[in-house]
Parts: structure tokens; sequence; C-alpha cells
């Protein structure tokens, strides 16, 4: 089978992941209907493990394994889960991606490894305090296309945002053409977009973790 990752990159990917600290879970939630890229999605997940011994990878039918989907609020495929790993223990940081991680979205995925590694959200303290102290479920999803510069920095801050409160936080970068329904149903004209508790707000550009914040105080309120 030819690779989908070039020997470049690969190179690239072990020289990224060199400054992993903590091993990381790759969770897959594949289906056995209508999944145009399940099979794509699978082989570069598999390329990336093989690449790095402190990264794994568990693959689930979102039909079978229902339970577990449930267990970590995935609610569609293809869904990948960056989680922390810890001994036998899987803990769960809010931090999904719906669609295949392609083009400048390969980054992001790249870097939320680094980030459930490293245990840290690299956020302001202003902003570590206010997601901490949340008392209202937030769901953050991000509406993205691979071939835009500027998506992967507002999917990784809700990423980030995610890891400092994953027990209220889920957020999601969503493939916008792989997803189109939703996009449709959210009015996605643009990406990236971030959608806040199915439109109790909306955020459109890449935007300073302090703009995001307001508008999610301005939606739970």
């Amino acid at each position: 089978m030819e690779k989908l990752l070039s020997e470049q990159v690969v190179s690239q990917v072990k020289q990224a992941f060199a400054k992993m600290k903590e091993p990381v879970q790759l969770l897959f939630f594949a289906s056995r209907e209508n999944c145009e890229y399940c099979a794509e999605i699978r082989q570069l997940l598999d390329e990336l493990v093989e690449a790095e011994d402190k990264l794994g990878l568990t693959v689930y039918d979102l039909q079978d394994n229902a339970d577990v989907a449930a267990q970590f609020n995935v609610d569609k495929s293809p869904v990948i889960v960056v989680a922390a790993k810890d001994g036998d223990r899987i803990i769960n940081y809010g931090i999904q991606y719906a669609g295949i991680p392609s083009g400048h979205e390969f980054s992001v995925l790249i870097n939320d490894i680094l980030f459930v590694s490293g245990r840290d959200s690299g956020l302001s303290e202003a902003a570590r305090g206010f997601l901490k102290r949340l008392e209202k479920p937030l769901h953050l999803q991000v509406f993205v296309t691979p071939t835009c510069p500027h998506c992967p920095r507002a999917v990784l801050l809700a990423h980030q945002m995610a890891m400092e409160n994953p027990a209220m936080i889920r957020a999601e970068g969503v493939e916008a053409a792989e997803f189109s329904d939703l996009a449709n149903q959210f009015n996605v004209r643009g990406v990236p977009q971030t959608v806040i508790n199915a439109g109790r707000g909306i955020v459109v550009g890449a935007v300073p973790e302090t703009n995001l914040i307001a508008e999610i105080q301005r939606a739970l309120n």
C-alpha cells in the first residue's frame, strides 16, 4: 500500500514528536456507513503512530461501540479524539476533529498531540481561570477547510480551551465540506467559523483568545 506521508513529512513529524513528554492515545471513531474518508484517516493515523512510541491508536465503530462514543461525546463519524494516556487510563481532554485532517489541518493534529503530551494548554492565566470556573457546558465547533491557512489557529484555540475544563468543554474541528449539512445548519459561509453552543454565539475568523472568551461569555449569559 502506498504511504500517505512522504519520507520528508515523516522526518518532520518525528522531529516535532521528539518534544513529546507524556503518552497520547488517539481514538478513531469510524463508521461502516457513508464514511468516505475512513480508510484514509485510519491509514494516516497508523503512519503517525508508527513514527512515535509515545503515541497509541484505538479504532472504534460508531454503531458497534456506541457506549465508548457516548463516553467521549462523539456523535458523528469520522471523528478523531486526542486523549491523554496515563498507564491504562485514557483521559478525555474534550479535543475532537471531525473529518480528515488534510492540508493545513494536518498541523492541527500534530499540535493537538503535542499540547496533550505536555498536559498544558499554553493559554494565559486569565483565560485558564475563566475556563476553570465555567458552570455551564460549552460546546465549540470550529468549521474549517483544508485549504484555509487561518483555520488551524482557530481550531487549536478551541482545543486549548477544552483542555482547561474537559468536564464542561467539548471542542471540535469540523471539516465543512464533509459535514455540509452541519455547516448549512449554522449558515457557514466563510471559514474559520466558530459556533458556540449550537449557535448561541458565532465568531468568524481566527481571533485572539480574549475575543473568543468575550463571545463565549456573551453566549453563556
